[in-house]
């Protein structure tokens, strides 16, 4: 029932012309801003804290941070009806080549995505416009909306792997054929992740994009996808590519590796604080000094 109900959402807004789209979008995000209240309230208490603002700019920011994602879920229902010949009108890709360099150096890349605007149309317009990508999914509560999610992804031409052993066994098979790996890179990594300071507090990052940057000799580079003003369109971009440097020291150039890259997912979170999803658990791992 689930499953039907969704493709049949996907069906709707697929076939919905893109500024309707947006418009239901950023109601269904007011909507949201007064409904989840915990979320809300979370946000505006980690926006305060890491960047320092005050109750009214905490407000606002979470505010158009609630409309931006009411627009990226009907986008994201919508996926379906992007394709190779219309992605370029909404998704604009700069500096790519950053990315063509990483490829042709035929190591594979690791590509780090962060939550920001709509990830999910990130990886669909990379895959769209040819470049081989495979992604670890995120699971969902709701094994029926993940594999849903998965079925979309798969429809724009993502390879999608599982976590646990499939996830490493797949993207280590996509590194060696010189394949992109697409790896969130700014949720909790638990109690096996790498500990880097983060939007000035200790977060516990996953160690994925180091693992495979250090075994395939492959830079990471980090992949951000930006709602333009007005919402209606996105700007893709990559960010500076960090080269691992294998000193010996597994555990120190693990470190300075996720450092370089969560240092410019910090920026990006810095420069567009309206764009990133301030109430997920991003410090859930408790830091303690060794």
């Amino acid at each position: 029932m689930l499953y039907a109900a969704l493709k049949v959402l996907s069906f709707i807004f697929s076939h919905m012309p893109y500024g309707m789209l947006i418009a239901m979008g950023k109601g269904a995000g007011k909507i949201y801003y007064y409904v989840a209240k915990k979320q809300r309230l979370r946000a505006e208490e980690t926006i305060k804290e890491c960047l320092g603002y005050s109750d009214a700019e905490a407000n606002t920011a979470i505010h158009e941070l609630c409309k931006n994602l009411g627009m990226t879920f009907l986008e994201i229902f919508a996926l379906p009806s992007l394709n190779r010949d219309n992605v370029g009108r909404y998704v604009k890709i700069q500096n790519r080549e950053v990315l063509e360099w990483a490829l042709a150096e035929k190591h594979g890349v690791v590509l780090v995505a962060c939550h920001m605007d709509n990830w999910e149309w990130s990886g669909a317009t990379l895959a769209l416009n040819g470049y081989p990508l495979s992604a670890v999914e995120k699971p969902q509560p709701n094994q029926v909306y993940s594999d849903f999610m998965n079925e979309l992804r798969r429809g724009a031409g993502q390879e999608i792997f599982s976590r646990g052993t499939t996830e490493i066994l797949g993207c280590a098979r996509a590194m060696k054929k010189g394949r992109m790996v697409g790896l969130i890179a700014d949720q909790d990594g638990g109690e096996t992740g790498i500990f880097v300071p983060f939007l000035g507090k200790m977060a516990s990052t996953p160690q994925g994009p180091v693992y495979f940057a250090r075994k395939f000799q492959a830079p990471i580079i980090p992949v951000f996808i930006l709602r333009n003003a007005g919402g209606k369109g996105h700007v893709l971009s990559f960010g500076e590519p960090v080269v691992y440097r294998d000193t010996g020291n597994k555990v120190e150039d693990d470190y300075v590796a996720t450092l370089a890259y969560s240092r410019q997912v910090e920026e990006m979170i810095k420069k567009y604080p309206n764009q990133w999803i301030w109430f997920q658990h991003r410090w859930n791992t408790p830091y303690q000094k060794g």
